[in-house]
């Protein structure tokens, strides 16, 4: 009898994992092995891409069955079974992408160590692309390239075939590819530094402007949508508080600029089964607006910080407030929200501390017209190193076009009257450390901002909670507009929550602080050793 051979050690290791995070770092370390010669980017499109490949045969098979059965109970003879199985209209009608026999995981798996894995590989995109005209030059054809490790490849689809991606915590096959397609994303991010950033906002602050906004129905718009990350959360909102067969409460409209991050996105959205508008392709905002015409009940948005090659022109309509200047965006971003709101629109924005406080360039006065047009809703300083892509400190802003009492969608008792107030919560010290380099916000945390503003506006959900707004030194303080204007129209939430009470500052917030100031230490250690390395080569080319 021959040798009996033996599993890869990646192998063997997956089939005790017994959680999808274990599953998730397995398939990480197995991928990272494929690195090899590709840049980052066509890295990142071919992992992410192999993903998305199973979930829509996963989901493929998941709606054959479920058809196989009705047509049991339906008393359809089994010599016409084929005929009904192999029916698009019966998986399109469901949401479902048809996927070609030849693309079917089933046959992936089979032909992966023929040899030709890449070719086989690229051949199963071009074929979805070709039966779903909604995916057409989204998905990857990458796999048959010189610089891709075939051996590896194809031990890469042993392990997604393997890969138990159902039956862990209740949840369908299809939700645990999600949150591997997330996981990746994040790694993606951390491992791209800066560059991260253009695809991908840290969780923790995508779920605070989800869970601040309530987007429970209506449009969502997102106008620098990355990855699509605001729209999966936004989702994943409406799934926990109305259940699952409720996604569709929300349109979501999104653009993005660069031609890989959209594809992406359109991936993201697909494997989180989300209907998007993304546009038929990527483009510019400013110069491209690729919907024109959207009034959005919400938008959300990370767009890039103090960006100052952008399309900039003088006479668009968009600059109601003020033209922005050309040597920085953030505020064109505000102003862009700002003209797709609806009549009761919301908007959470991330942007630069700098915004809430800038003199340069016309800023002042612009920022003096949104406070005077009664657009500020709430500020909300965010603390240090939330972003691991950058060491700018950034903030919130939310705007509301109508501030009234019946200025909140979907909501039929009456909100608090907030015309002529702006609320500002200072949470510079929330969150914990994960790591030498990199903060989180908590649930609680989440929980304390979130509902603090949902107090202070009067939200169904403050007053069914019991809820009552007051400020709180050191944390929240609403101001009004005369107060604002005092204050040379400066938004930064330091500047009107006043001081912590010394006996609130109790020893742990102290400990914090340190394992804080500890990590920025660490992480300027890290740079200055970079740093250095970096000079002691350049010097010794010269030396040679």
């Amino acid at each position: 009898m021959p040798p009996r051979k033996k599993k890869p050690a990646d192998q063997a290791e997956l089939f005790t994992a017994s959680t999808p995070k274990e599953i998730q770092a397995i398939l990480w370390k197995a991928a990272d092995k494929l690195r090899g010669s590709m840049d980052a980017n066509q890295y990142k499109e071919f992992v992410l891409g192999l993903i998305f490949l199973k979930y829509v045969s996963d989901a493929f098979e998941e709606r054959r069955e479920q058809l196989a059965k009705e047509l049991a109970e339906e008393g359809i003879a089994e010599d016409r079974l084929d005929e009904f199985l192999e029916d698009q209209d019966e998986y399109t009608g469901h949401h479902v992408f048809w996927v070609p026999e030849s693309a079917r995981w089933s046959s992936i798996s089979a032909n992966a160590k023929s040899g030709n894995v890449g070719e086989v590989l690229d051949q199963a995109m071009d074929a979805i692309m070709k039966a779903n005209p909604s995916l057409t030059g989204v998905l990857p054809k990458i796999f048959n390239k010189d610089n891709v490790d075939k051996k590896r490849l194809a031990e890469l689809v042993d392990l997604i075939t393997d890969a138990r991606f159902g039956g862990n915590d209740d949840k369908p096959a299809q939700d645990v590819l999600g949150e591997v397609y997330e996981y990746f994303l994040g790694n993606f991010a951390r491992a791209e530094g800066k560059r991260g950033g253009e695809f991908y906002t840290p969780s923790s602050v995508v779920r605070l402007l989800v869970e601040v906004l309530e987007p429970y129905e209506g449009r969502v718009y997102d106008p620098a949508c990355g990855s699509g990350g605001m729209f999966v959360q936004a989702a994943k909102f409406i799934e926990a508080h109305r259940g699952r067969g409720h996604k569709a409460d929300i349109s979501v409209y999104g653009q993005e600029l660069n031609e890989r991050t959209w594809r992406l996105a359109k991936m993201n959205l697909a494997i989180h089964g989300i209907d998007g508008n993304l546009a038929a392709r990527w483009g510019d905002t400013f110069a491209d607006d690729k919907h024109p015409d959207l009034k959005a009940d919400y938008v959300m948005a990370n767009p890039p910080f103090n960006i100052k090659d952008w399309a900039r022109n003088e006479s668009d309509a968009r600059w109601k407030y003020g033209v922005p200047p050309k040597s920085n965006a953030n505020y064109a971003w505000l102003q862009h929200m700002i003209s797709k709101l609806g009549e009761r629109g919301t908007a959470g924005v991330v942007l630069a501390n700098g915004s809430m406080s800038s003199q340069q360039s016309g800023e002042g006065e612009i920022r003096q017209a949104l406070v005077d047009g009664d657009m500020v809703a709430c500020m909300v300083a965010l603390p240090a190193q939330l972003f691991r892509t950058t060491a700018i400190p950034a903030c919130l802003w939310f705007l509301a076009k109508d501030k009234s009492p019946g200025g909140v969608k979907g909501q039929k008792a009456a909100a608090t009257d907030r015309r002529g107030e702006i609320l500002f919560i200072d949470a510079r010290d929330m969150g914990e450390m994960v790591d030498r380099t990199e903060r989180v916000l908590t649930d609680t945390d989440l929980a304390k901002i979130a509902g603090t503003y949902h107090a202070w506006r009067g939200t169904t959900s403050a007053k069914d909670a019991g809820e009552s707004y007051a400020d709180v030194p050191g944390f929240c303080a609403s101001a009004d507009l005369k107060t604002v204007q005092e204050r040379g129209y400066a938004l930064t939430p330091g500047r009107y929550v006043g001081a912590v009470e010394a006996e609130e500052e109790d020893v742990e917030a102290v400990g914090e602080k340190i394992a804080r100031l500890t990590g920025e230490l660490y992480e300027l250690f890290d740079k200055s050793d970079e740093l250095a390395k970096s000079v002691r080569e350049q010097l010794e080319k010269i030396d040679g």
